[in-house]
């Protein structure tokens, strides 16, 4: 009880974690999201339930359902923490404007972004910390400046730039591709998977292929990066995506046996959140290659696309 015989409000803590849990439906998403284990986010809410007096989920063995009280009062909570997260952001780049987070899925950041980090580190005084994730962040609730991924669109409150367009192809060794001289021959070979992006084979055996393959081997990885080193050693064939392979097919270190079959993927784009482009300007117009001769891309190479927020 507070001074006077009044009753305590309820803790941000557990504010939060009733909001968290009624987004996403569930205590696990909503522990991840905290970095909590699902037990805290259970007892934070139970925790609430008794300082209001009503229950604010349905517990059923599918997942949580709001009730009428959680209904009611989940908009303004939500609200209330974006307009929080907001303040956060804007403290954050005033009182250190140095810091730069970058989100990037783990193949993006080490292919494409890995060998530009020395020329942006000389081109702006950051302190710079990337984040390797297979899904995207919310931006509007974590302290993320700038994404790198793969995608056909922005997330909702953000804007895109296209970096680099994305065609799927096969690569292997030079080796491997003297035996490869039509997509037929394939099904001698072993077959190089990425496991986030299994779908490689089959979309592009069905546009050049001979359609239901059965190949020699498979051989399934969990980093893309791996499976490269995989096809770089002569151990298969993998798909390839240009705007990751480009500097190991300039090199030799790997070909193209099947020339221009190509798939067109979804781009390789630069995700800006709402309200961060205006400090991070010079820093995106570097990574779009239009910062001068040290910038990350060539500009003619690049196709900028400005990109409306999607629901």
């Amino acid at each position: 009880m507070e001074p006077a015989g009044r009753p305590s409000p309820p803790s941000l803590t557990a504010l939060r974690a009733f909001e968290a849990a009624a987004r996403h439906g569930g205590y696990v998403a909503a522990a991840r999201e905290l970095n909590v284990t699902p037990a805290a986010i259970g007892t934070q809410v139970k925790g609430l339930e008794a300082w209001l007096g009503r229950p604010l989920f349905h517990r059923l063995p599918n997942g949580l359902v709001l009730t009428p009280e959680g209904r009611a009062v989940l908009p303004a909570l939500s609200a209330a923490f974006d307009a929080l997260n907001g303040a956060v952001r804007t403290m954050r780049a005033v009182g250190r404007p140095r810091e730069l987070t970058l989100a990037a899925l783990p193949c993006i950041a080490q292919l494409w972004l890995a060998p530009r980090l020395p020329g942006l580190q000389a081109a702006f005084d950051l302190d710079l910390a990337i984040l390797t994730r297979d899904e995207q962040p919310d931006y509007a609730r974590e302290l993320v400046d700038l994404g790198l991924y793969f995608g056909a669109a922005a997330p909702a409150g953000c804007t895109a730039v296209v970096l680099a367009r994305d065609d799927l192809f096969p690569v292997c060794a030079p080796v491997l591709a003297a035996r490869l001289r039509r997509p037929a021959d394939l099904g001698g070979a072993t077959l190089l998977h990425d496991s986030v992006w299994r779908e490689d084979w089959p979309r592009w055996l069905h546009a050049h292929g001979p359609g239901a393959l059965r190949p020699a081997r498979e051989a399934t990885f969990s980093l893309y990066g791996i499976a490269l080193d995989a096809a770089i050693a002569g151990s298969g064939v993998l798909i390839g995506h240009s705007a990751l392979v480009g500097k190991l097919l300039a090199e030799g270190r790997l070909v193209a046996p099947f020339g221009e079959r190509v798939v067109t993927g979804p781009p390789l784009r630069l995700i800006v959140p709402e309200g961060g482009d205006g400090r991070l300007a010079p820093v995106v117009r570097w990574l779009k290659g239009e910062g001068g001769p040290n910038s990350a891309v060539p500009h003619d190479s690049l196709e900028p696309e400005p990109v409306a927020a999607t629901g």
